[in-house]
């Protein structure tokens, strides 16, 4: 019963974002996008777990407060009379607000303050559903009204700043992730100033590395750094396979996350060349804190035993695990291999 009450409302959140795609009026993304939403927050809340139902109240006012400013600027774009086409200014007003719904729907800063803590009050799949598929209706609809103006330009200079600083201090891995993803939504905003192939290249990219390393803390059951540097004896392949998948994630060559920020780097480098440096340096930030992990669970040895039977039986979570983490760590050497071979 549990599995079809599930099954039922995963149905209807990916039935939200596909109407929100193929909509070809903004009331339609509008309804997509609150169908979305109600499905996906009775996947938040669970039984007899206190931060899971505080989360998903904040989730659904959050998202209830962007929908309804959202549907007053589309209700003003479809009834605008002739004076406010005349100015021009409003309507330049009108879309910024539109736009600023949509990045407080996808948490990009400086709309990012529900985001983290949203995610510290999740399990690991619905962290990984909010990181990467509910990003993808606002990504399409934002795609429709983004222009490269000063405003994007500030949004996504703050995103990466912000998303690189506030990963610093973090012992919690879901909060560390939530302000990488942060980091990562200004790379995918400033590939739309490129053409809107880009941004689904690297939205795919990034969300392959995100279900490699949510899988493996979510079998693990993993939430802290502490967790992560108990893994020994064992868990050597696990802890070596997290090490080079957070690398990847960080964006280090060469490994696939840096791919979709090399072809970013070599495009925008002419035209917005202060841009990238600032958006290089903020990324060399998150590379640093994810290093510094990296080193302290390879060299820091822990007496306490952390057993899990799932690493005795070969179970098709462990391979699916093995696959995916191959395929992150090796996918810019497997990419330049199979062009060369064409």
């Amino acid at each position: 019963m549990f599995f079809i009450y599930k099954l039922v409302f995963v149905s209807t959140l990916f039935m939200g974002t596909l109407i929100t795609i193929s909509s070809y009026s903004w009331l339609g993304a509008w309804m997509g996008l609150e169908i979305n939403l109600l499905s996906f927050i009775p996947l938040i809340s669970m039984k007899n777990n206190s931060f899971s139902s505080e989360a998903s109240i904040k989730y659904f006012l959050i998202q209830a407060l962007a929908s309804s400013i959202f549907l007053f600027s589309v209700i003003m774009l479809i009834t605008k009379s002739k004076m406010i086409n005349e100015l021009f200014i409003f309507n330049k007003i009108l879309f910024m607000i539109m736009n600023s719904t949509i990045l407080l729907k996808l948490g990009a800063a400086p709309f990012h303050f529900w985001f983290p803590e949203i995610i510290e009050g999740m399990n690991w799949l619905n962290s990984l559903i909010l990181m990467t598929w509910q990003k993808i209706a606002p990504m399409v609809i934002l795609s429709y009204t983004i222009k490269n103006s000063m405003f994007i330009l500030m949004i996504i200079v703050m995103s990466t700043f912000i998303g690189s600083i506030g990963g610093l201090n973090q012992t919690s891995l879901r909060k560390m992730l939530a302000y990488s993803s942060i980091n990562h939504m200004g790379w995918m905003l400033s590939s739309f100033l490129m053409n809107e192939i880009m941004w689904i290249i690297y939205f795919i990219i990034y969300s392959f590395m995100s279900i490699s390393i949510v899988l493996i803390f979510n079998s693990f059951n993993m939430f802290l750094l502490k967790q992560l540097f108990m893994m020994i004896n064992k868990n050597y392949l696990i802890k070596f396979f997290i090490t080079l998948n957070l690398l990847s994630l960080g964006g280090l060559p060469p490994f696939l996350g840096f791919f979709p920020k090399w072809i970013i780097i070599q495009n925008l480098s002419m035209n917005n060349f202060f841009i990238v440096m600032f958006m290089i340096m903020m990324t060399l930030i998150t590379l640093f804190f994810y290093l510094r992990i990296c080193y302290s669970s390879i060299l820091i040895t822990n007496n306490e035993i952390y057993y899990n039977k799932m690493m005795n039986k070969m179970s098709f979570n462990k391979i699916f695990i093995n696959i995916t983490s191959f395929i992150s760590i090796n996918g810019l050497i497997l990419y330049s291999m199979f062009i060369n071979f064409l």
